[in-house]
This record gives structure tokens, C-alpha cells and sequence, in this order.
């Protein structure tokens, strides 16, 4: 026999969990030391899925609270313009991110669950804050003198409950007698009191029905990643803009780059994808772009391959290398140290090409005479 579900009425605190994040980073429960159990009450999927899910609201505050306090990120509402009453999304930033005049770092993660500063719920709920957010990033980036702007391109719409429709029938109308309107109101009340019995025993927690108004020129990944860039990247100091883009946030990438190609070109030094799913094919990016991803871009892929070994594309698009994981959710974390030396070499490659050629070549004829 199947058990009643328990209520869907979950803490909205880690404390109220009884988790907590120890000083590895890791969650575990506060009395027991243990880690988070997904099946807390057997045979009931559904109640344990959602439990899971609040948890995971939860961990979405704390790693915005990370990127403000330990990150020291400022949070920017967007639209930019949004009136007082429209729904808003928001970016993080580092103070220097439009000023700095050399180095800025942009992070997009990829599809469904996660929010900014996170690259997987899983792992963040399951291994650690290292693993599964976009802080080793972050951090590093900032030690190494990048300006920082991290995407928030799911976060695109609004949920609110659906107002219910007050249809007037028949029945109210002023020229019934009281009589007939009377048993007609009686009728219409059995077959709701009916309809809310069936209801109940069909679904015993009926969820609130919501509508989503979604979030002007961020209503999806694709529309966020070209927002933020008119707004915010094209507008920066940086001479050199670097993008790591893991999974969904890799086709964003690409759909920008069809969007504002010739800005792209001239702002961005390289691009850092972690298990794209971008496709040159189905989207439709065009040869000059193709080619510049082969020169600009390096997507490190699952692949059960040591770090940095030279994978097979079966697109003309850039080079695939192993991120040292047969794991999607983990080819971020494991390709971090490589992706910071492969934007130091593409800045140095910039540089050194920008230098007057008589340079290079009277230090090429030195260097000969030696």
C-alpha cells in the first residue's frame, strides 16, 4: 500500500536541514557528519525529489551570498532600466570589471538549475563548493589581475501565482427569479464540492498554479549572454576579454558571436568552453567564424584521456582536448588549471603579435648573430 505523502512543507535555511558547509567546503549534517542523504523517506520519489529541490533554492542563496561576501562581487539588477514594477534578473561583478584597462573574465554556466556562480547542483550538494561553483574561478581570476563578470542566463522569468478567473454565469445575471437561481447555485456547488473531492484524492498536494512573466531581453540564455554583452562587456576598459563557458553557456557563446561577430572579434583573446553543446552546423555560424574559433577557442571535453590530450572533432570548428573526467558535470573543475595557462599564452600570442614587426625583427637578426 502506498504511504500518504508527508507534507511538502520543507525549512528554508540550511540550518533548519541541519546541513552545513564544513571547512573543506563540503556539506554534511551537523550531528551526524554525514552527507546528504536524497532518499530520507523510502518509496516516496516524488517528496524526496522535492526536498532536494528546496535544498537546492537554498544552496542557490548561499553561493549568491558567497559571490558578494567572499568574492566581494557587486550584484547588477538588469535590465538596466527596468521600472520599478517589471520583473529583473542580476549579474555579479567585481569593482574593476568595466574599468580594469587589461584583463576581464566572463563565466556562463550552463542549462537548467543552476544560477550564477554555480556550475553544478549535484556537485556542489555531493562533493564540494570547489567542484560545483565558479569561486576557484572566480578567486584566481581576481588574484591574477582580471576584472570579473559572472552570467546569470537562466534566470529568466518570474513566477507568480496565477489569479483565478471570476467568470459571472448565467446565474448572476439580475433578470433570474431568486428561486431558479437559487437551486442553480445549489447544483454548481455539489459539482465543485465533487470536483475538489476527486482533486484532493488525485492529488492530494494540488502545487499553486504559476505563470511566468518573463524577464525583458533576458528571457533566455541566448537573449542574456547578448544583453550582457551590449551592456556591460562591450562597454568595458579591458583590452583583452576572456569567456569560460561550460555546456549550454558554450552555444550562448556561439549565438553572441553570430549576434555582434566583428565586436566579438576585436574584444575577445580566447575562449574557454568545458563540454560545449554549441554547433557550427545547426547554428549556423558562418566560415569566418568557424575559423576564428579554431584560432581562439579550445573546448575541453569529457573524455576518460589524461588533461590537455588532443581529442577528435567531427566539427570544423576548435580544437577539443580532454578536461581529465568522463564526467560533464566536472569538466570545469578539472580543466581549471589548464584554461588560466591557455589565456596567459593567448594573451602573450596577442601581445608579442601586436609588437612593431622592425622589432621583431631586429631581434630576430640579433638572435641569428648569436
Amino acid at each position: 500500500m502506498k504511504k500518504d505523502e508527508p507534507p511538502l512543507d520543507f525549512p528554508d535555511t540550511l540550518e533548519g536541514f541541519e546541513y552545513a558547509f564544513n571547512e573543506k567546503g563540503q556539506l554534511r549534517h551537523i550531528k551526524t557528519g554525514e552527507p546528504f542523504v536524497f532518499n530520507y523517506r523510502e518509496d516516496l520519489h516524488r517528496w524526496n525529489q522535492k526536498r532536494y529541490e528546496a535544498l537546492g533554492e537554498i544552496i542557490t542563496k548561499y553561493v549568491y551570498e558567497l559571490l558578494e561576501k567572499d568574492c566581494n562581487l557587486k550584484k547588477i539588477s538588469i535590465p538596466v532600466d527596468a521600472t520599478e514594477s517589471e520583473p529583473k534578473s542580476f549579474i555579479f561583478m567585481s569593482e574593476d570589471a568595466l574599468t580594469n584597462p587589461q584583463k576581464l573574465m566572463v563565466l556562463i554556466h550552463g542549462s537548467g538549475v543552476v544560477r550564477a556562480g554555480q556550475w553544478a547542483r549535484r556537485l556542489i550538494i555531493n562533493e564540494d563548493l570547489d567542484s560545483g561553483t565558479q569561486i576557484p574561478f572566480i578567486k584566481r581570476a581576481m588574484d591574477e589581475g582580471y576584472g570579473v563578470i559572472v552570467l546569470n542566463p537562466n534566470e529568466n522569468y518570474i513566477e507568480v501565482e496565477k489569479p483565478r478567473i471570476h467568470v459571472q454565469s448565467s446565474s448572476e445575471s439580475a433578470d433570474e427569479p431568486a428561486e431558479k437561481r437559487e437551486r442553480k447555485d445549489k447544483v454548481s456547488k455539489e459539482t465543485k464540492k465533487r470536483r475538489d473531492f476527486y482533486e484532493k484524492y488525485r492529488n492530494p498536494q494540488r502545487e499553486k498554479e504559476m505563470m511566468q512573466l518573463y524577464i525583458r531581453e533576458n528571457g533566455s540564455p541566448e537573449e542574456h549572454a547578448l544583453y550582457v554583452w551590449d551592456h556591460f562587456i562591450a562597454q568595458s576598459a579591458a583590452e583583452n576579454v576572456f569567456f569560460v563557458a561550460h555546456s549550454y553557456g558554450g552555444l550562448a557563446f556561439v549565438e553572441l558571436m553570430i549576434q555582434r561577430e566583428a565586436d566579438v572579434k576585436s574584444k575577445v583573446t580566447a575562449v574557454a568552453l568545458t563540454d560545449s553543446v554549441h554547433n557550427v552546423w545547426h547554428q549556423e555560424a558562418g566560415k569566418t567564424i568557424r575559423e576564428w574559433m579554431r584560432e581562439n577557442c579550445c573546448n575541453w571535453v569529457s573524455s576518460s584521456e589524461p588533461l590537455d590530450t588532443s581529442v577528435e572533432s567531427m566539427l570544423p570548428d576548435c580544437p577539443r582536448v580532454s578536461a581529465g573526467t568522463d564526467r560533464h558535470e566536472l569538466t570545469s573543475w578539472k580543466s581549471f588549471p589548464s584554461i588560466f595557462k591557455f589565456f596567459t599564452e593567448a594573451s602573450e600570442a596577442k601581445t608579442n603579435s601586436l609588437k612593431p614587426a622592425l622589432t621583431r625583427r631586429s631581434h630576430r637578426v640579433k638572435h641569428e648573430e648569436l
